[in-house]
């Protein structure tokens, strides 16, 4: 279930071929909203969005639904979720993990009997109970997830119409809910911040999440391109360099993606660099997030200054130091830009007069291409 510009999703699973869905017996459906009745415009809520694509769930000849959020990374195998929901005759099961008590009040903070059966749950509390956190993954019977969403809606104005809010502290009350304890690697990459630190943490000697394990069957869509290539000037520390970038420059604690160029004199620090974006000679980058193809002039200095500066926008989202350059956007040469700075796609022309962005600052461009946004 897709909403917000989903082009680049769509592009990118396409039929699905590299996970194994293109087969007779399987197959992968993109749902997006669309007009069809008046209340079915853009989805409200998580739960929202399957009870618009409900004739879906309703043709499935299965026994279980198994909901899943897009932006979590992990490693599991749902095999093992779905039987213990089995075993434990549930009606729903949600998958926990265990965070330190006081870091649960960012989360749906649950509490569990000894036998794993749901006894509690709290929506992001400010003194949280307990320390076992909602995943955002969830196993439902099939007939009580379309009762369940049914009268969900008939609420109306009255909910939220999400899975994490609405749906499960209504039902562990009425219903049998468990939770399936899950203890190896999970990070929720919904903020700037832990999108960064995700990349980060597959720098580590011993990442969490080793790319490297023979066993671990890495599947993404696209062709095998060249290697990498590093020039006689390059110097890379922690960090990971994708097929076919060409490194001249100095990389640490970093991530590069494929057909990313770095020129000679150039310093890329703990940052993410998105596909084939061009960094030229003598410019800095510190703790930022390049979207694809940005291309990036001589001599730029790009996160600099007080950290403690939010974006003057988005300070709720753009408020840890990280800078973001958008989609093709191109920085002049010479322009320093400081920290919780945001530009915008496809921004050019905008940065043409400037000789520095101060941190918290923002600039969109004046017209948008709809190309930028796939």
């Amino acid at each position: 279930l897709t909403q917000y510009r989903p082009r680049s999703l769509f592009n990118h699973i396409g039929a699905g071929r590299p996970w194994g869905y293109d087969t007779p017996e399987g197959g992968i459906q993109i749902l997006q909203p669309y007009l069809g009745k008046a209340d079915a415009d853009w989805y409200q809520g998580t739960a929202d969005a399957v009870y618009q694509n409900l004739y879906v769930i309703e043709e499935a000849r299965v026994r279980e639904i198994l909901i899943l959020a897009g932006d979590h990374i992990y490693l599991t195998s749902y095999r093992n979720l779905v039987a213990y929901h089995r075993s434990q005759g549930a009606d729903a099961t949600v998958a926990v993990y265990s965070v330190p008590r006081s870091e649960a009040h960012r989360f749906g903070v649950l509490d569990l009997d000894p036998s794993g059966r749901v006894i509690d749950f709290q929506e992001k509390p400010k003194e949280p109970r307990g320390s076992w956190i909602s995943m955002g993954i969830y196993v439902f019977n099939k007939d009580v997830l379309v009762e369940q969403l049914q009268a969900d809606a008939d609420l109306g104005e009255a909910s939220s119409h999400d899975f994490g809010k609405d749906i499960i502290p209504r039902m562990f009350r009425t219903h049998r809910v468990f939770g399936y304890q899950y203890h190896d690697y999970w990070r929720d990459v919904g903020t700037i911040e832990s999108y960064w630190a995700a990349h980060m943490d597959l720098l580590q000697p011993n990442p969490p999440l080793d790319l490297e394990d023979p066993d671990l069957k890495l599947r993404t869509a696209g062709s095998i391109p060249p290697p990498a290539r590093f020039g006689p000037s390059a110097r890379v520390t922690e960090s990971l360099i994708s097929p076919s970038a060409r490194i001249d420059g100095e990389v640490h604690r970093s991530v590069i993606s494929p057909g990313v160029v770095i020129e000679p004199g150039a310093i890329v620090r703990e940052s993410i660099i998105q596909h084939r974006c061009v960094i030229r000679s003598g410019t800095v980058i510190d703790r930022c997030i390049l979207d694809k193809e940005v291309s990036v002039g001589a001599g730029c200095i790009i996160g600099t200054g007080d950290p403690n500066i939010p974006n003057r926008e988005r300070p709720d989202i753009v408020n840890t130091g990280i800078s973001i350059i958008g989609k093709r956007a191109t920085i002049p040469s010479g322009l320093r830009i400081g920290r919780n700075v945001v530009v915008g796609p496809g921004v050019h022309e905008e940065l043409a007069d400037l000789t520095e962005l101060e941190s918290g600052a923002s600039v969109h461009p004046t017209h948008i291409p709809l190309h930028l946004f796939v």
